[in-house]
This record gives structure tokens, C-alpha cells and sequence, in this order.
């Protein structure tokens, strides 16, 4: 809060494409799809088109005892392009509120079936929302340090360190070990596939993910895939489970669902976990968790409306192409001191700094410069990442990272032999 005594915030008065525009006419590359929701830029016409329509006919209902088309149609679509195990779903508004109903259920699963597993196991470094749920099973401390008396029982395993097939085979093996001892008291692995996204934007072997999925079933433990940062075709696959064929028993989404637009998230599960929970009236049997704006109509319009733009513009290729050009301009800043290491998922690249401390918050001064030259970078850390709009053109590419690379070419000379 103190931080806006110097840097005011800057009341944003439109936007439009990659870029938003404060009340002063500046504009603003929004170099991270304003928090990783903002896929196809900013007042896509087609997207604003369909809320339009779904307007004028229904803006929200109860869903409890009603539904409506849209909300039929995006989970009949859904259904279709998630693996094919995931067959039902399940509504909330936030990513953090899709974790807790994903956790809620694994639990409650196995609670029908006679089983006490109170325990969840996730990565190191790990990130899945700040809700006390989501929360507990993070591993960033300045989220939840100050909430550690309140949270849920978790257990932290090892994270692959690199992008590496050895680092997955050892980080898998940790896994195992983990669940040879706890297995009875484990109701589910929860992992971010392929990126860590909050966790500095790091990176590791889709064959991880192939391990710790077959891990799971070998132990009877539920695979929960967090992919509400990586999912619709950020990582360069639609899903990022894809690219390792895994199959969990839960896949929460949210944030891209919707293109930025309106506040959506889903859960998908398997028929299993659906005809557990179907009964008679048994409130202690039944799966209890509601939200009031839960299927809103206007979000389900514009979730269609993503759906279609990625069927229609072969939006993955495209995205290769540019992925491929971040990748060739990514490999410029190795050439700086001061950047310890570059990588790159998809439609994801990041840099990370050394030789500063981290009470130094380097970061803040390549934000600053960023929004001098009209950029909005917003680094995690010492870590410089890239999540920009799908629509973003090689020029914008141009300006983005040669912004950054200004940035931090500019900053003070590294502190020998400190890594960070």
C-alpha cells in the first residue's frame, strides 16, 4: 500500500487490442493479459457481440432447480475438449473457489466410501488461490505465513527443478516415496501443470506430470489439475495435461475461460465422483457447496464465445508461430550479466535476474521503466515473464521485450557471486 504514496495508481480510461489507455491518452502494452485472463485483447468485437445478445435475454438465474442454454452448451463443449474422462461439471466464480470444490469433493469422495483422507499433497513452490483451502496448499510464504494457524493439513513434495526429464524422474521419485508412507491419509495431489505460475513462473518436464498421474493411481489417490493459469492454449497445447496425456480426476479452470470478460470457473470430474455423490435426501452424503452467481448467464456467453474464436482461428497455430518469435527474442537477453537464466511454455516466457537481493525488489524499478515506455511488466520478484494477448503482433513482440531488455540492461551492476 505504502508503494502508491510514490507510484499513484493509474485510472485506466479504455482499452482496446493489447493496449489500455489511462485518462491522459498514454497507452499501455498489457504485456500480462492483465493478470492472465485477457486472451484475444481487450474489446474484442466478437466476444463484446455475444454478452450483447445473452443481455437481452437472460443476464442470471438461480442455479438451483433451473439452468439455461448457454450454460448447456459450454458444458457440453467442455465435456468434448477436456480429456475424455471428465464428463460432468461443476460451477463456481473465481479460480480459488474452484480449487476448494475440487479439494471439497476428493475429500468427500472418500468419505462416502468409508475412508478418512484429510490430507492434500501439492509441489513446492506452489500457488492455487488465496481462499484458506486454496491457501493451504501453496508454498509461498508471503501469502500464507500469516494464515498458517488456520489452514488445512497439506504435505509439500519436491518440485522438478528444471525443465529436465532427470529432474521429473527424481522429483517423481520423491512422490513416491511420499505416498508409500501416507497414501491412507491422502486424498489428493494437487499440481499446476507444466508452470508455476505465481511461483516465478517456473517450469518443469511434461513427463512429471506422466509419473505423478500414474503414481496416483497405483496409491488410489485423486490427480487435481490445476489449470486455471495454463489452460486454453497458454502452454501451447489447449490443456496443459495434454501434452503428457494424463487424465485427472479433476480439472479446475478458470480465469482464460472467459477472455478476460466476466468472472467464471469450473471444475470437471469424472462420472465416479458424480454418482457418489447421488442419493436420496442425505444431507451428510450429499456434496453441500453453492455460490450465488454459480452458471451466471453473461459468463457462460462469453465463455462460449472464447470457444468459437478458438475454433474458428485456428487460434494453437498461430500461437506456435508466436511463440516461436518470443523464443528468438528471449535468447538476447542471455547475453546481459545480470540475467541468471531464460525459459519458455507456450505462449509463457520468463527471465530470471541474479545478483540482487531480494529486499531490493529490483523488480519494481523494471515495472517503472516499463510504464514509462508504455509497457506494463509485472514482475514476480526477480523474475521478468511475458504472458501477453493471443492477438499481440510481432511489432507489439518488438516492443514488449526490447522494453524489458532496456530495463534491465539499465539496472545497477550485479553483486558478484550473489544468486537469487
Amino acid at each position: 500500500m505504502k508503494d502508491y504514496e510514490r507510484l499513484p495508481l493509474i485510472p485506466i480510461k479504455s482499452a482496446k487490442g493489447v493496449y489500455l489507455e489511462d485518462f491522459e491518452g498514454k497507452k499501455y502494452i498489457d504485456a500480462i493479459s492483465s493478470w492472465w485472463v485477457n486472451l484475444f485483447g481487450h474489446q474484442h468485437p466478437y466476444i463484446k457481440q455475444m454478452i450483447k445478445e445473452q443481455l437481452d435475454c437472460l443476464e442470471h438465474v438461480i442455479f438451483a432447480g433451473f439452468t439455461h442454454e448457454p450454460i448447456i452448451r459450454l458444458s457440453e463443449r467442455l465435456v468434448e475438449i477436456t480429456p475424455s474422462n471428465l464428463t460432468k461439471c461443476f460451477y463456481a466464480d473465481n479460480g480459488s473457489s474452484a480449487i476448494e470444490v475440487a479439494i471439497k469433493m476428493s475429500f468427500h469422495y472418500n468419505k462416502n466410501r468409508g475412508l478418512t483422507k484429510p490430507y492434500f499433497v501439492s509441489l513446492e513452490n506452489s500457488y492455487h488461490g488465496e481462499t484458506i483451502g486454496a491457501l493451504s496448499l501453496g508454498d509461498l510464504g508471503i501469502y500464507k505465513e500469516s494464515y498458517e494457524e488456520l489452514l488445512i493439513r497439506s504435505i509439500k513434495s519436491e518440485v522438478p527443478r528444471d525443465q529436465s526429464e532427470e529432474e521429473a524422474k527424481r522429483a517423481a521419485d520423491a512422490l513416491k516415496r511420499l505416498f508409500e508412507e501416507r497414501s491412507e491419509e491422502i486424498s489428493a495431489f494437487v499440481v499446476e501443470p507444466l508452470v508455476q505460475c505465481a511461483g516465478g513462473m517456473h517450469m518443469y518436464s511434461p513427463l512429471f506430470l506422466k509419473l505423478a498421474s500414474e503414481l496416483c493411481k497405483e496409491f488410489d489417490i485423486h490427480f487435481i489439475a490445476d489449470e486455471i493459469a495454463v489452460g486454453f492454449g497458454r502452454t501451447g497445447s489447449m490443456f496443459a495435461c495434454e501434452q503428457a496425456d494424463v487424465k485427472p480426476n479433476f480439472m479446475a479452470l478458470s480465469k482464460g475461460i472467459t477472455g478476460g470478460y466476466l468472472p467464471l470457473s469450473v471444475v470437471l470430474l469424472e462420472d465416479k465422483m458424480y454418482d457418489s455423490f447421488y442419493c436420496d435426501y442425505n444431507l451428510n452424503k450429499s456434496f453441500l457447496h453453492s455460490h450465488s452467481y454459480t452458471g451466471n448467464a453473461l459468463a457462460c456467453a462469453a465463455a462460449n464465445a472464447v470457444l468459437d474464436i478458438f475454433e474458428n482461428e485456428d487460434i494453437l497455430e498461430k500461437n506456435r508461430k508466436k511463440s516461436a518469435y518470443i523464443n528468438k527474442k528471449l535468447q538476447k537477453f542471455l547475453e546481459l550479466k545480470n540475467v541468471k537464466s531464460v525459459r519458455q511454455t507456450g505462449m509463457i516466457a520468463a527471465i530470471t535476474l541474479r545478483g540482487y537481493p531480494t529486499q531490493e525488489r529490483i523488480g519494481l524499478r523494471v515495472y517503472e521503466y516499463g510504464l514509462k515506455k508504455g509497457v506494463l511488466l509485472r514482475p514476480l520478484g526477480n523474475v521478468i515473464y511475458f504472458m501477453p494477448p493471443y492477438i499481440i503482433t510481432e511489432e507489439e513482440i518488438d516492443k514488449m521485450m526490447d522494453t524489458a531488455y532496456e530495463a534491465i540492461s539499465l539496472l545497477p551492476p550485479v553483486e558478484p557471486n550473489l544468486e537469487t
